[in-house]
């Protein structure tokens, strides 16, 4: 067992899941240290070593509380002391939060110095922001409900972490629903020639073969893959040897079927086949056309 604890610090806006990414790190066997003031979490994270914690995968859910700017400080302090520190945090957008307290009947934690639900929410979003820019990793759970929130935890945090590891998703999504927002990467293809104005392809998606060959045969499409390959096999073992710890390079189209599909779909068949070890997600895939 290695003598340095692996760390992940979950922070984030009340209400975006915290207590459910809690649930499922402590079902992948994690330590987790639940609902913790920032001033307490330096104190937790020095007490703790693999011995004592049962386990050298330990998670710190960062509490609600008045002083989230605290929060930055810690992490600037620990990640200077540790060498495997990772900061998960959760997003949403206000009128999902707004919803869901309404749903559940609770308080926000800033309701009673900011006079109402909105203006608190809008009160953390701004003193996290700081928070949220250092992260590693941004989870958007506006769209995502329980167990889509949970997979994605899975996704990301049950793999060892004894050696240098950056998980890579390469993703499509359609810029007429928002540009993903845990995107680290993000390339337009509205360029590109649409399957969806030819009448026997507008039905199918960027999995079918013959979408595929509609998209990846194109002369524009060659050379823009032949163009950005070579960005890739460069960024991606910098960004491992500079450490960072989650890679998302997305794919746009106008409705995130077609070509953001397929293009997703043959970088990830070409990174993998060089030796790069990714995800391929689709965002919109399933979502309905308008």
């Amino acid at each position: 067992m290695s003598d340095s604890p692996n760390f992940v610090v979950v922070a984030g806006l009340s209400g975006a899941g915290r207590s459910t990414v809690a649930d499922t790190l402590e079902d992948l066997g994690w330590l987790v240290i639940d609902n913790l003031p920032p001033s307490l979490l330096t104190t937790a994270a020095e007490s703790l070593t693999p011995s004592d914690a049962l386990g050298e995968r330990i998670a710190l859910v960062a509490g609600s509380y008045q002083h989230q700017e605290d929060l930055l400080g810690f992490l600037e302090s620990f990640r200077t002391s540790s060498t495997r520190v990772r900061v998960l945090f959760l997003d949403a957008p206000t009128e999902v939060l707004l919803r869901r307290y309404d749903q559940t009947r609770r308080r926000h934690p800033l309701s009673a110095s900011s006079g109402s639900v909105v203006e608190a929410i809008e009160r953390e979003r701004e003193l996290l922001e700081s928070v949220r820019q250092a992260a590693d990793l941004v989870i958007d759970t506006g769209d995502l409900i329980v167990h889509e929130l949970k997979s994605r935890v899975v996704d990301a945090f049950s793999q060892p972490d004894s050696e240098p590891f950056m998980q890579t998703t390469v993703m499509s999504f359609g810029y007429k629903h928002g540009v993903p927002t845990e995107a680290d990467l993000v390339i337009d293809c509205r360029f590109l020639p649409n399957p969806h104005w030819v009448p026997e392809l507008r039905p199918r998606t960027g999995l079918d073969q013959d979408v595929r060959s509609y998209v990846l045969e194109q002369p524009l499409t060659i050379s823009f893959i032949g163009h950005t390959l070579p960005l890739f096999e460069f960024l991606i073992p910098s960004y491992i040897k500079e450490g960072k710890a989650y890679l998302t390079i997305a794919f746009g189209c106008t409705g995130g079927r077609h070509r953001s599909v397929a293009i997703a779909e043959e970088f990830g068949r070409i990174l993998d086949g060089n030796g790069h070890s990714l995800r391929t997600r689709h965002r919109d895939l399933d979502l309905k056309e308008i």
